[in-house]
């Protein structure tokens, strides 16, 4: 498996993003043992209760190291095993992933995360609402997206700002 691709981005947002607030109440949506084992099943993992831990771990780390709450090496304990084997073809060098099956998405969420890190740090954070929990990666050229999500965040912060001008108006 070749290292850090798209969707190993993608992976990462979808783990970043499974504590998102719902009705005002952040959610867990690896509350549980099953649902943790179903998320990492429907993306390619195991399933096993292990995989869901450190899954779980390694989103809190991400998460945390990501708002700047905690430094990058937050991340070292859960690297132990992760091993990059480089393989030589005629298209050149490429690094293969090699870990245990039940460390194949925590890894490759952390190697996603090292990789933006390096390349643009910038690009992957909080959504600008203060009310939301999500993270957004940013692959727009001028780096200005602000919102997890343009239908949910932006939306309601944009009718905010439109209400609270209108209501300024007739004052």
């Amino acid at each position: 498996m070749e290292i850090v691709t798209r969707v190993d981005e993608d992976l990462l947002l979808d783990l970043l993003n499974t504590t998102p607030v719902v009705d005002g109440v952040r959610v867990d949506e690896f509350g549980s043992l099953p649902q943790a084992q179903d998320w990492a099943v429907a993306r390619g993992g195991v399933g096993t209760a292990a995989e869901a831990e450190q899954l779980r771990r390694v989103r809190d780390a991400i998460q945390a190291v990501s708002r700047g709450d905690s430094p990058a090496q937050a991340l070292q304990a859960d690297l132990g095993q992760v091993r990059l084997h480089p393989q030589l073809s005629e298209s050149g060098l490429s690094w293969h992933l090699r870990v245990p099956a039940d460390q194949v998405l925590a890894a490759r969420a952390m190697l996603a995360w090292a990789s933006i890190h390096a390349r643009s740090p910038e690009r992957l954070r909080p959504c600008a609402n203060p009310e939301c929990c999500r993270f957004l990666l940013d692959r727009s050229n001028a780096n200005t997206a602000r919102w997890c999500s343009m239908a949910l965040c932006g939306n309601r912060s944009k009718v905010r700002r439109h209400y609270q001008r209108n209501r300024a108006t007739e004052e």
